[in-house]
């Protein structure tokens, strides 16, 4: 981010793998974009985290994310169940969704397309090729790309 923007982004994580959920967050720590992280670890809670039910109604405490990460496979809701509730929902159709999953098959490509997300991408296996890959993404979500009013905002003719 320039020094011009130092705002610091939110993006919400959604995914059931431990593993993953801690590399992820090595990623984030190594992009160095500022970014404020939260992780839901199943589609049920990030539907939860998005509406701001439950132990998420706190907006201080629990931001609607500029972006949100999704994974497909998840228990309780899918990925693909997500996508379909956010994009149904229209205080978050400007959400920017990137689905980001093991899957690289194009049965699952095609249908999170059909369903509105923003980008898909597979994860690398490499750690290093990871975290160049989350940085490429805040960057490209954050810095080069022109996108809506965040959800919940809208903006006036003059912004």
């Amino acid at each position: 981010m320039s020094k011009a923007d130092p705002i610091e982004r939110v993006v919400l994580v959604v995914d059931d793998r431990e593993d993953d959920i801690v590399l992820t967050q090595e990623a984030f720590a190594q992009a160095k974009v500022p970014t404020q992280l939260f992780v839901v670890r199943d589609g049920a809670e990030a539907i939860s985290y998005l509406e701001g039910s439950g132990k998420f109604a706190n907006r201080a405490e629990f931001p609607i994310p500029d972006l949100m990460l999704l994974d497909i496979n998840m228990p309780k809701v899918d990925g693909f169940e997500v996508l379909r509730w956010v994009r149904s929902n229209p205080e978050l159709k400007s959400l920017r969704v990137v689905m980001l999953t093991t899957s690289d098959q194009m049965i699952d490509i095609d249908l999170a397309y059909e369903l509105g997300v923003n980008s898909y991408v597979v994860k690398p296996i490499k750690f290093q090729s990871y975290v160049e890959l989350i940085g490429f993404l805040l960057k490209f979500w954050f810095v080069s790309s022109r996108t809506p009013s965040p959800p919940g905002q809208v903006r006036s003719q003059n912004q």
